[in-house]
């Protein structure tokens, strides 16, 4: 199911995505990524920033977020994976960093790459025309949710309040582009419930349930966020073009994965409705026909670890078939939707939440619940993690810092995964878990751990 290229789940033919090929499993890729050795790095790409590098990279059509990892693996940079693809050895040089990890780069997507450095001006023009920001997985900003799946979006293309996708309180709400009007009515009331709760609501921006439930936030004076399967440029459907507007206007946020100019396509939304549920704690199915896209975001947040709750209907409606079946199928993993105030005390929103602790600013000062976890540590796990709490890092950076073996590290950093310490990402390792939010300066000259 997973979609991990612009053709989405399967490639052009129907086939096997190009990208998956004969590789090993999605839930693998960190590994593999912190287990290749980095290439000699070319001079990095002039005149652009690694960020600007990202958003150009991210735009080539027919690259997806696995082989962005993989290239940034291979050449330390994205910077410098441009400025390798410009050379004439450069399509067969990123198509041999793919093909190390079982993944296929056409040559038209490699020279495609040569050319992301020389367009990366018109983007960025393009992108502050539509008022779209880009936040990378790099950058601070990224939502901490999104960042917590197997395969992120290397690059957010937002337009709105970027911190709205990183509410302390978030909800996705999807359902069928045709509902019954009682269907469009539980979504609005749904909406306004949780808005009213303070949770920021999730959804995909279509007509039907996805248009109620952000009405229904608005309405209520809330906070929603819409999730594109296109371009920002090329908005769909059009229709709900001024829902946009009002969602920005109000302090939420409009987001896509694609780059300002990408066209809406079938395979795009699958793709869309990974990251629909991952901004979300909860996936709320309010109507879904029998193949409706909203049963593929359930699937999504069942895969992701994230609750999963459907409103029941009649059993001879047409639109009740896939939230029934969800139900039955899913005795234990899906919850039913048995009333409002219902929904609300299950997801623990009757009573009021604690505030999430803010993020610590980089200091000397180790908290007193991070020590106690690396006081449980052996001496290599303890350096590793005291590395990844200075900012994310990659297997070889840990390995120089804490002067272990390159070995070494990555049986830790498997073991500290296993424990849900750290997370690892596009070839970075972050903290996670009870360390996630958690920064620590690194004394001048420091060297933690000793080669076994």
């Amino acid at each position: 199911m997973l979609g991990v290229g612009r053709g989405g789940p399967v490639g052009p033919s129907g086939g096997a995505h190009p990208e998956l090929g004969t590789a090993p499993p999605v839930s693998s890729v960190p590994d593999l990524l912190a287990s290749q050795p980095a290439a000699r790095r070319p001079p990095a790409a002039g005149s652009i920033s690694e960020a600007e590098a990202w958003a150009a990279l991210a735009a080539v059509e027919g690259l997806g977020p696995v082989t962005f990892g993989v290239l940034l693996r291979a050449f330390g940079s994205v910077r410098a994976v441009l400025a390798a693809a410009e050379r004439p050895s450069g399509p067969a040089r990123l198509a041999a960093a793919a093909a190390a990890q079982g993944l296929r780069l056409t040559r038209d997507v490699a020279e495609a790459v040569g050319g992301a450095r020389g367009a990366s001006g018109g983007l960025q023009a393009r992108l502050a025309a539509l008022g779209v920001a880009t936040v990378t997985a790099d950058d601070e900003r990224y939502p901490s949710r999104l960042r917590a799946i197997e395969v992120p979006p290397p690059v957010l293309f937002i337009r709105g309040e970027v911190a709205a996708l990183d509410s302390d309180r978030s909800v996705a709400l999807v359902g069928t582009r045709r509902p019954t009007d009682d269907g469009r009515r539980v979504a609005t009331r749904l909406g306004g419930a949780l808005a009213a709760a303070n949770a920021t609501v999730v959804s995909g921006l279509a007509v039907g349930i996805d248009g109620a439930a952000h009405a229904g936030a608005l309405r209520a004076g809330g906070r929603t966020v819409a999730v594109l399967g296109s371009g920002h440029a090329r908005l769909y459907p059009a229709v709900h073009a001024h829902l946009a507007a009002d969602i920005v206007r109000t302090g939420g946020a409009v987001v896509a994965e694609l780059p300002p100019d990408a066209a809406p396509t079938p395979a795009g939304f699958p793709r869309r409705n990974r990251i629909i549920a991952a901004l979300a704690d909860a996936t709320v199915v309010v109507e879904a026909g029998e193949r409706s896209g909203a049963l593929i975001t359930a699937s999504w947040a069942l895969e992701q670890g994230r609750a999963v709750y459907a409103v029941p209907g009649p059993i001879d409606r047409p639109q009740s078939i896939g939230c029934n079946r969800l139900l039955r199928m899913q005795v234990g993993e899906v919850r039913i939707v048995a009333g409002t105030d219902e929904l609300l005390e299950d997801l623990g929103y009757a009573v009021e939440m604690p505030v999430r602790r803010s993020r610590r600013r980089r200091s000397d000062t180790m908290p007193p619940d991070a020590g106690a976890i690396l006081a449980r540590l052996g001496p290599a796990e303890a350096a590793a993690v005291r590395r990844i709490l200075e900012g994310p890092q990659t297997a070889d950076a840990i390995a120089a810092a804490a002067d272990l073996a390159p070995a070494t590290v990555l049986a830790v950093l498997t073991r500290l995964e296993q424990q849900g310490l750290v997370a690892g990402a596009l070839g970075r390792y972050r903290a996670a878990g009870p360390l996630a939010g958690v920064r620590i300066d690194r004394a001048p000259g420091r060297r933690e751990g000793r080669r076994p």
